[in-house]
């Protein structure tokens, strides 16, 4: 395995994006479409809504941001990448760039929506790694089951039903955490939460850099 390629893939990554600006673009107007939505429902958000609020905002922008990993890149380009490239290396820097990408989103998510919302966050460090965590497993998660859903038509909705178990454990301890870091659960044993959180993230890319190279190779 050459490491040394996986700085090109990750390269190539950002090209195509820059390339297809109105992907991103698409995504950041429906993150803040979203953020708008609550602005104007002129509602007291109360931190517990706040978070929940929060997380599903991420979570759908997640699901849109990553969907199209695989699907932007046509037959005739996979097998192009097929014959230069090793699969984990190439599913890694998808993965990389999907983790920054979110973190990004995540990020501007977060701004505009203690803009209009209120800002309930106690512990900030906290709070900042869980959205860090939130984004690789969101990123690992999503992006192994586009390269599955990638394979039939209707990718968008396949992953969608696909992730659903999947993302379910970590959408779950992302929340809590989250809640720990808002002062709504006074609980100092948060480490176990995040060893667990960080278990699952490990247990889906070890199944992804098994699992990958053979859906690549259908």
């Amino acid at each position: 395995m050459n490491w040394k390629s996986l700085f090109p893939l990750l390269r190539k990554e950002f090209i195509l994006e820059f390339r297809q600006r109105y992907a991103i673009s698409g995504i950041v107007l429906y993150v803040f479409s979203m953020v708008f939505v609550v602005y104007i429902a002129s509602i007291r958000v109360s931190p517990p809504v706040w978070n929940v609020l929060f997380w599903l905002i991420v979570l759908f922008a997640s699901i849109n941001a990553v969907v199209k990993s695989f699907v932007q890149e046509s037959g005739t380009r996979q097998l192009y990448y097929y014959q230069l490239a090793d699969p984990v290396l190439l599913v890694l820097a998808k993965i990389l760039y999907n983790t920054l990408l979110l973190l990004v989103l995540s990020t501007l998510a977060f701004g505009a929506y203690s803009l209009v919302a209120g800002n309930p966050v106690k512990d900030h460090f906290l709070f900042a790694l869980v959205v860090l965590l939130g984004s690789m497993g969101f990123s690992i998660a999503f992006t192994f089951i586009a390269s599955i859903a990638a394979k039939a038509n209707n990718s968008a909705t396949l992953m969608a039903i696909l992730s659903f178990p999947v993302i379910l454990p970590i959408l779950l301890t992302l929340v809590r955490l989250s809640s720990i870091a808002l002062g709504l659960i006074q609980d100092t044993a948060y480490m176990r939460d995040i060893i667990n959180l960080l278990a699952i993230d490990t247990i889906l890319i070890a199944l992804t850099f098994v699992l990958f190279p053979y859906i690549w190779k259908d």
